[in-house]
């Protein structure tokens, strides 16, 4: 089974089939300093990205809020420590993960309270991302090939 079409159960669909791949992700590195990590946040649209070391290995996330709150001074932003701080100070990495086996409906469980997933191997290393986009997607296709409509 080589192709979504020939996948006819949700069952069968795997994060793998899902996933945007690594090399297609915007991300940071844990030593980029803030100013770097708005920037990519700023340029890209996104809310926030994956933070790899160099090795390439997923370390936490970084997002706009976690930024704006770390210059949030008492009577206004402080933005000149941008520069200043590290992403690996502020990142957060309490943040679940999958592997490329796992199913649709792991991702989806997953999705529910973020927007994307950081898919890792055993090792870590960074695989690429699962958005709820993605899962919504395959959601709506397989509800329309069950009922044999032809809405796109």
């Amino acid at each position: 089974m080589n192709t979504m079409e020939d996948k006819a159960s949700m069952s069968q669909i795997t994060v793998k089939d899902l996933m945007i791949p690594s090399e297609k992700v915007a991300h940071v590195q844990t030593n980029n300093p803030l100013e770097h990590a708005l920037l990519v946040l700023v340029k890209t649209g996104y809310s926030a990205v994956p933070v790899l070391n160099a090795s390439y290995q997923l370390e936490g996330v970084i997002g706009k809020s976690i930024i704006l709150n770390e210059t949030l001074g008492l009577e206004r932003f402080e933005f000149e420590r941008l520069s200043e701080i590290t992403v690996e100070e502020v990142m957060d990495t309490d943040i679940p993960v999958l592997h490329e086996h796992h199913s649709y409906i792991e991702g989806l469980k997953a999705v529910i309270n973020y927007p994307f997933i950081c898919i890792v191997d055993n090792d870590r290393h960074f695989d690429g991302i699962l958005t709820r986009r993605g899962i919504l997607k395959q959601a709506r296709n397989n509800y329309y090939l069950t009922n044999q409509t032809t809405y796109q």
